[in-house]
This record gives C-alpha cells, structure tokens and sequence, in this order.
C-alpha cells in the first residue's frame, strides 16, 4: 500500500471543520465519497455537514448542511451510487440524490423519524441483483463463466416481482424500522421491536439472504453479554408496511471464554457483517483502552446428536437426520494495538472452497483482505477468514504539496494520527480514511499485496476487475490507480481480445463502455494519449447515428422486418459507387422527410458530421508522420462505414432543407463539396478493412507505428492509391480545413498520479496541477486562456467567457450547457440521451461560471 493523495481544510478565522463524533463515511459504485464533519464556530455552535466528492476531484467537495439536530451516525450509497442515506442520533433518516443529476448539487425530498431514538446501523433493501466474481476462471473467454448472476431474492417486490425500494435500520433501544419508498413516492414507515425484552443495542449491522429475509445482529457493547442475531422479514398487508421479527443463535466471543483473557478486552468495538449479502458470517472486534482482538465466526448448519433411546424408538436416516444453526469460530487474530476503524471489502467474490484453503495465485487477491486502521496509525489488509495479515501501510512519510518541492520530513514523536473511519472501494484497489484531525487520505492498494507476482498475473487481475467494471457499470477509477504506462499497451489490447470473444449481442451492449474504458486507459501513457480523442470521438459518432437514424419513419406503416436505418446500412454497405447521388437513388426518400423546424435544429451535429469528414480525408497524406488525433479512423472501416451513411442522409436533407446542409469555404462556387468529400470517403472506406463492431487499434512499438489488431477475420486490406493521396492533398487548396474542437485537457488526478509520489490537496481550493506527461505530448489539446470555449455534446460555440451555466463530465471532461437553448423534439431526444451522464458514462458536475 502507498498514499495518493490527502486532502485537507484550510483554517479559518472564525470557523473551522472538525471531525465528527461519530464520523461517518461511505464509498459508492460510482466513486463517490461521503463522509461528516461538524462546522464550529467562535459561538461554539455547530453545523453538521455532509461532504459529497469525486475521487478525480477531491478538493471540489459539495458540503451540504444536513439539518440533522444530532451527530450524523450513518450514511449508506444505494447500489447505483446515486442516492444517499444519512441518520442521526435523534432517529431522523434523511434520503439525498442529485439536482438536476449533478454530483455536486444534492437534495433531500423523503426522509423517516423515530423521535428520539438514535439509529445504530442503516442500510438499503436488497435489490436481488447478485453478481459473483469467479477469481478461478478469471482465465476462461465467456464473461459469463467468469461473472455468474447469483440466485437472490429482494428483500420486498411490488407487482411483477420488480424490487421495492426502501430502508432499514436499527435504533439504541432495540427497535427496527423499515421505510418504503412506493412508486407514487408515498413513504410507507413501520416500526417493531426486535425481540420482546428489548435492551440497550451499542452496535449492530444489517445483512441480508438469498431467500429476501433480512438478518440484523447486534451487541450491547459488553464481550460479556452476548452477540445476538435476529431474522428480520418485511412485506406489504392492505397497504400498510408489517415486519415480523424471529431470533437466531447467538454468540459469545471467543476471548471472553479464555480465563486467562476474560477481562482483557471488555468492550465489543466493532461488528460487521463479512458483506450485506453474507449474513453467515460475522466480524467481532473487542478492545481494551491499549489492544484489541478480531474474531471471524461463521453460522452452519450442523446435525443433532439423537440419544440412542431415541434410535432405537425411531432409527434416523439419511438427511432426515435433525439439523441446527450452530456459530463457529474460524479465526482469530493475537493481541494487537488499539483498532480505531474496519473497512470490509464489497468485491463478491466467490471461492471455490468457502474455507481457509484458496487457490495459490489469488491467497493476496485484494477482494480477499479487510482493512483495519490502528491507534499507532497504521492501517493492515488481513485474509477476510485467516486473519493472517496481507498488507502494512505506516503513516510515517509526509505528502509533498502540490506548490512545493518533496522535500525530507523528520519523524514526529507526538501521538501519531489514525483514521476514525475506513471505506474500501468496489474493487478493493483502493482505501479513503477520515483521520481524527478531518483530513482525507487516499491510499492504493497493491493486486500483488506487497507480495511478488509475475508481469502477467498481475495484468491478469487488473483487466479481471477492467471487464467486472465493465459488465456491472461501475466506475474504474480506482483501478486507473495500479495502471502504469508501459502497461498501457498490454491492457488494451488485451480488453479488446476478451470484448471480440464475446457474444454478438453482448458486445453490442458493451460497445460504448469500451470505448470509454479504453480512453481513460489511453489518457494514462504519453505514446497513447491521441487515441483518448478518436475513442471520444467515436462515442460521439455513433451517438450522432443512432440519433439520425431514429428520426426516420417508415412511410408505410406496413413495414417489412428491417427499419428504415437497417436498410441505411445494408445498402450503403452492397453500393460502393463514389457517387452520392447514385447511392440516393436506391433509397425510399420518402422515409428521410422531416419537419423543417428539426432539420435546422439539427445542423450544428450535420456540420461536426461534415467538419470530421474534411479533417479525416486532408489528415490522409499525414498517415505516416507521427500521430494526431483522428489517425486511428483512417483504416477503421466500421466508422468510415458509418460517416459515408451520415453523408447519404444529410445529402438527402439537404434537398429538403439547404440551410442544414454543412458550411464548407470552398475557392470555386461551383465546387460540389458533399460530393467530393463522399467520393474520397468512398475510396478511403474501400482501401479499409470491413470490419464487425470490434475494430481496434493498439501499439505495437515505440516508435509510435500503429497496426489493426483484428480479433476475428476482417478481411482484406489495402493501402490507399497514390491517386486519392494526391487528391486529398489537394483539399487545402480546394476547401478551408477546419481546426476540429478536441476535448479539453481534464483536470483531474489519476494521471498525474503516476509517478506515486503522494499530493497535498485542500478542500475547496483547485491545486495547479502539473502537467502529465502524456497531455504535453499532444499540442491538439492545450487550450490558450481566452480562447472559445464550446459546448461539446450541442457543437455550439460559447464565446470565451460563457454566460450560461455550464457542466462538466467527471472522468473526460466534456463540457455542456446545464440549460437547453433549443425547445425542438428531435434536439430534445439528443439532449435526454446524456441528462445522467456523459457520452463515456462519467457524471456530471455544475462547474462555475468563470471557468467552463
């Protein structure tokens, strides 16, 4: 383990952020962190804030007074990552989401009370979506034998078996509640008692099984009383919210047994669950005011002994054989330092031997390890069964500030600083500890857990957990974390071969998420970083086509099989002649008629269409120099295909409506310029390989050569004919070549992490970052002060400083007006498309004004 970066407040002179008692913290899919602080003032008043922030972003947290009147106790992400639960000490729970879908403008509309009890232990119902990760088989070429759908029911379903959305958590004296959150957005709230002698709960956690029942364990905080569990099933009678409540066995920790330990350690600390769908198993932490000890038990089934006068009178057979619930020990630690904070792991992964015995290559897999965080500020990643340590991290190196040299810190030999709370990541690649001054540190957690492994089985792991992002949609961010440059190469080729092994169907679900991953992927190496343009750029490409070939309609409503877009495709993909209108006349152009009012809505996305066509085609005679944004495109025959479709199209509503037609500055007025650009697109497309959905491109030397890597059988290639390299070098001269507006550089961390040499950041203050080396190798994407800015997804022109509100995309940095300037349908549909997220699937955030 290393440390990224840590983030910080500034002091101010009449208030200052303090660290909440107790100090919450919750990390979502989406890589989202959340965490309390309590805002002091000279009054000694507090305010008890909520800190939302994107791990790419850190300093740019949204803090949102929470008007809790208590100290937050929890907070709890839901599974998609988008709305958060936050309760406090006097029973108020409060449910957040976005404003306007932005990651830093929250709001909280429904919400639950029970007055005056303090909520001990939160969570959401359980979806019934389980995936499990098969770290054995990370080898084989289905995603579907490496990620398996888990049988699991929800904890409630409506009508249909569609989940019901809600919350349950657990008060101080015993008490359970659950709020239902009903389509209507009608909250149904109900609470009960979790057993009849209600006593005092210090602690408890919620977890869930595969049968939709819920599972709740607490503890009084005494090692002495016993940890008790309770079976927990909620439903819906006549309209009202009804739980019913069942005890389980129970337990007593192992040391409280030990008559040499019996009084050693008499406080229980910490009690989790191994995971919320892992309700057998149960992590137990009991501390002295100087040590700790951690147990992990398990729940089993396990057969009752019968009395032989009982066999005699009735011989037991088989699996009739009386069955109990029975908790076992599997593991415990030897004494340890004080334990200040755990983190579970949230990977599912599934071995295939539940006990201590794990296959050799994956016994230091991250997914296997909990973190647990120490008074002496250490913080150690243990086997989540063994308990045998895995990892060491020591606080004892200080983060250079982004304004100053690293320079040597001495030791301090003060009481070190230790995190009061923990969150490890969806892939448990990387740790965020709040410490107890309010500081905020990202740690990255090794695949190889300090341990050597070979180039490839670590590369293995990597895209292992590269291809579980993609199949769930989760954010890779903290996977970005491990990926250094040289590996850059291995990485994305090696994705590209796994994605053509897929299904047709299934790759044409992942089309887009590849692309986007492979991006942020390129983003991280400076031979690379080109290819970060042509992937966006293809996103938005297909995006455009999608887009236009929703909008036409058959003019018949007795329609063959194939929509007027199928038919689009096969026909521009049978003609090959160079002429346009030649390939207009086998089309029904009766099905391309629009209303006129969305033809001129639509033409800043024609123009970029056209805009890319010309820069392709003049890029051409360049192909051998070294490369630029857009080169990849000319010999991926899937985009050409697709340009030389658009072309068809926007010349067939051009007919209809000249003034949508691209704008081209031509030296001749009688220069037809659609049709030269599709006969050049046309030979250039001809020269390409015709490839399925799964063209890439990889290096393959330093020298920054490039080849098509073909995961199947593309075809025959050639190299485009002296005669249309001539002819392209002849377009400057004959059209003015558009300077083609690449995304910005982004702002964010990930590549300037490289180097793992940790950032001082601090918390609403944006740092200078340095630049990375990949971006100082593409001049293309260097924007002077003062230049236009533009809208990247509307393709209109903002001016240098823009008076609309604008936001931008978290993880490429793609920049958008937050309000629509165009009330036209078609425009609409285009702009719904990205209301959540962006084109690469990162989320949005309101950026100020003065800088878009």
């Amino acid at each position: 383990m290393d440390l990224a970066y840590v983030c910080e407040w500034e002091k101010w002179p009449k208030s200052t952020h303090c660290p909440s008692v107790p100090l919450a913290c919750a990390w979502s899919c989406r890589n989202l962190i959340a965490f309390t602080t309590d805002l002091r003032n000279d009054d000694q008043d507090l305010t008890r804030l909520i800190h939302i922030l994107d791990t790419e972003h850190p300093w740019d947290a949204h803090s949102v007074s929470s008007e809790h009147s208590e100290a937050i106790t929890c907070l709890e992400w839901d599974q998609s990552g988008s709305r958060l639960l936050s309760a406090d000490a006097n029973g108020q729970i409060k449910c957040w989401s976005m404003a306007a879908h932005l990651a830093n403008s929250w709001e909280s509309s429904v919400g639950s009370l029970v007055e005056g009890d303090p909520i001990v232990a939160l969570s959401w119902l359980h979806n019934g979506v389980k995936l499990a990760l098969h770290v054995e088989k990370s080898g084989a070429s289905s995603f579907g034998e490496k990620f398996s759908r888990v049988k699991f029911s929800p904890s409630l379903t409506l009508f249909g078996g569609k989940p019901m959305e809600g919350w349950i958590a657990v008060t101080v004296s015993g008490l359970v509640t659950v709020s239902l959150l009903k389509p209507s957005g009608q909250v149904l709230t109900s609470t009960e008692s979790l057993c009849r002698l209600r006593g005092r709960v210090a602690l408890a956690d919620i977890a869930f099984t595969g049968g939709g029942n819920i599972v709740v364990a607490t503890a009084d905080g005494s090692s002495a009383s016993p940890v008790q569990f309770y079976k927990v099933c909620v439903s819906v009678v006549s309209e009202k919210c009804r739980i019913d409540t069942e005890i389980l066995p129970s337990l007593f920790m192992r040391c409280t047994t030990d008559l040499n330990r019996k009084d050693k350690f008499p406080a229980i600390t910490h009690l989790k669950f191994l995971a919320r769908d892992m309700s057998e198993q149960v992590l137990l932490c009991a501390s002295s005011q100087t040590s700790s000890i951690v147990e992990c038990w398990s729940l089993r089934k396990e057969g009752l002994p019968v009395n032989n006068i009982f066999q005699q009178i009735s011989p037991v057979v088989g699996d009739k054989q009386p069955m109990i619930l029975k908790w076992r020990i599997l593991s415990a630690t030897n004494d340890l330092d004080r334990v200040s904070a755990v983190a579970l792991p949230k990977l599912p992964i599934s071995l295939t031997n539940t006990d201590l015995k794990v296959a050799s290559d994956t016994q230091f897999y991250p997914g296997l390890g909990l973190a647990l965080a120490f008074h002496d500020g250490s913080v150690h990643i243990v086997h989540r069964l063994s308990l045998q340590t895995m990892a060491i991290f020591y606080s004892s190196t200080a983060p250079r500030s982004m304004d100053e040299p690293a320079i040597k810190r001495p030791r301090t030999t003060g009481p070190t600083v230790h995190f009061k709370a923990m969150q490890l990541s969806w892939t448990s690649l990387a740790l965020v500890g709040i410490d107890n001054h309010g500081k905020l540190s990202m740690l990255r957690i090794s695949p190889s857990m300090g341990h050597t492994l070979d180039v490839n089985l670590a590369l293995r792991h990597l895209l292992f957990l590269l291809e579980y992002c993609m199949v769930t949609g989760y954010d890779w961010w903290d996977i970005l974390l491990h990926v250094q440059p040289t590996m850059v190469q291995s990485l994305v080729e090696r994705l590209h071969e796994e994605y053509t092994r897929q299904k047709a169907a299934l790759q044409q679900v992942l089309s887009t998420r590849i692309l986007a991953m492979k991006a942020s992927l390129c983003k991280l190496s400076p031979c690379t970083v080109t290819l970060v343009c042509d992937y966006h750029a293809k996103l938005f490409l297909i995006a455009i086509s999608s887009t236009l070939k929703s909008l036409l309609r058959p003019h018949i409503l007795n329609t063959p099989d194939k929509s007027p877009g199928d038919r689009l495709t096969e026909i521009c993909a049978k003609i090959t002649d160079v002429d346009i209108d030649k390939v207009m006349i086998n089309l029904k152009t009766e099905e391309f008629v629009l209303d006129m009012n969305t033809l001129q809505a639509l033409q800043q996305l024609l123009q970029w269409v056209g805009d890319f066509v010309l820069y392709l085609l003049a890029s051409l005679p360049n192909q051998g120099a070294p490369l630029r944004p857009g080169h990849s495109f000319l010999r991926d025959g899937t985009s050409l295909g697709m340009l030389r479709e658009l072309m068809v199209v926007i010349r067939i509503w051009g007919l209809l409506k000249p003034s949508c037609l691209p704008v081209y500055t031509a030296t001749s007025d009688t220069q037809d310029s659609m049709s030269l650009l599709f006969r050049l697109l046309t030979k250039l497309w001809i020269c390409s390989p015709s490839a399925g959905p799964s063209t890439g491109w990889v290096l393959i030397n330093i020298s920054c050569f490039w080849r098509l890597v073909a995961g199947r059988d593309e075809g025959p290639t050639s190299e485009p004919d002296e005669t249309l390299v001539d002819e392209c070098c002849l377009l400057p001269s004959q059209l003015l070549i558009p300077s083609l507006d690449w995304l910005p550089v982004s702002d964010g961390l990930v590549s300037r992490l490289q180097p793992k040499q940790p950032l001082r950041l601090h918390f609403g203050k944006a740092p200078v970052l340095p630049g990375s080396a990949s971006t100082l190798q593409l001049d293309g994407l260097i924007r002077a002060s003062g230049q236009p800015k533009i809208d990247h997804l509307r393709r209109l022109h903002l001016g240098a400083h823009p008076t609309e509100e604008c936001k931008a995309c978290t993880r490429c940095g793609c920049v958008t007006m937050l309000k629509s300037p165009n009330k036209t349908t078609a425009v609409k549909q285009w702009e719904q498309r990205w209301i959540k997220n962006c084109l690469c699937g990162g989320l949005w955030r309101r950026m100020p004004l003065s800088c878009p």
